[in-house]
């Protein structure tokens, strides 16, 4: 009986989440419960959490990520992109998310997804960007038309991840189409479902170009 005393850290998860603590501290706490309760005495717990760190350190880069942004943003970072889309005058919210959009599909099909993204680029500058130039065409935004401009900026950067990665060839989306093929007895190169990607990431350009063309036409109404 005493083998199912480490599934209480299960129970304590449950428990953490119902009762909206910390999920963080949950996590933890829960897996040192777990350990300890599996035999392993405190020590051995924290050095089993630090190789665990280690050996996974790559993922702990947005740790490192968010404070810098979160400094950058309290001396005025969004203030000061806001202030520079409004010194072109022919800025508006579509044509600057198109160009966001054409960036991130060509960074992410030669592999380079992780230079942008919702907290690198999209939270601290290009939604404040937007929302300049929408401020532009449309005078003072309300509520919902400040969320929308928003929306597009975050869906403009997964829109330009997700169709552009596929067309590079060492990632794992391409990995698992290719197994996921073979299955059904179609033997792929890489190469060639990363060719073929391509014509989807044009078409997910267009498509998304236009939505963004015909935000800006929605933007051009006065505010009332």
């Amino acid at each position: 009986m005493t083998h199912y005393w480490p599934l209480l850290g299960i129970a304590l998860v449950v428990l953490g989440f119902a009762l909206k603590f910390n999920p963080m501290l949950v996590v933890t706490a829960a897996a040192i419960v777990t350990g300890l309760l599996g035999g392993m005495d405190l020590v051995h717990v924290i050095a089993t959490f630090g190789k665990a760190f280690n050996d996974n350190r790559i993922i702990a880069i947005v740790w490192i990520v968010l404070p810098v942004i979160g400094l950058l943003e309290r001396y005025g970072l969004q203030q000061r992109a806001a202030a520079l889309i409004r010194g072109f005058k022919n800025a508006t919210t579509g044509r600057l998310l198109i160009l966001y959009l054409l960036y991130r599909q060509i960074t992410s099909a030669i592999g380079l997804q992780s230079t942008a993204g919702h907290p690198q680029t999209v939270r601290p500058l290009v939604a404040p960007m937007a929302l300049a130039a929408a401020e532009k065409q449309h005078g003072e935004l309300d509520e919902e038309t400040a969320e929308t401009v928003k929306a597009y900026a975050a869906a403009t950067d997964n829109v330009g991840l997700f169709f552009g990665e596929d067309i590079f060839i060492a990632i794992g989306s391409i990995v698992l189409i290719q197994q996921t093929l073979a299955t059904y007895g179609y033997s792929l190169a890489p190469l060639e479902l990363a060719v073929w990607s391509i014509p989807t990431a044009i078409c997910a350009f267009l498509i998304h170009g236009l939505r963004l063309l015909l935000l800006d036409r929605r933007l051009r109404k006065p505010a009332p």
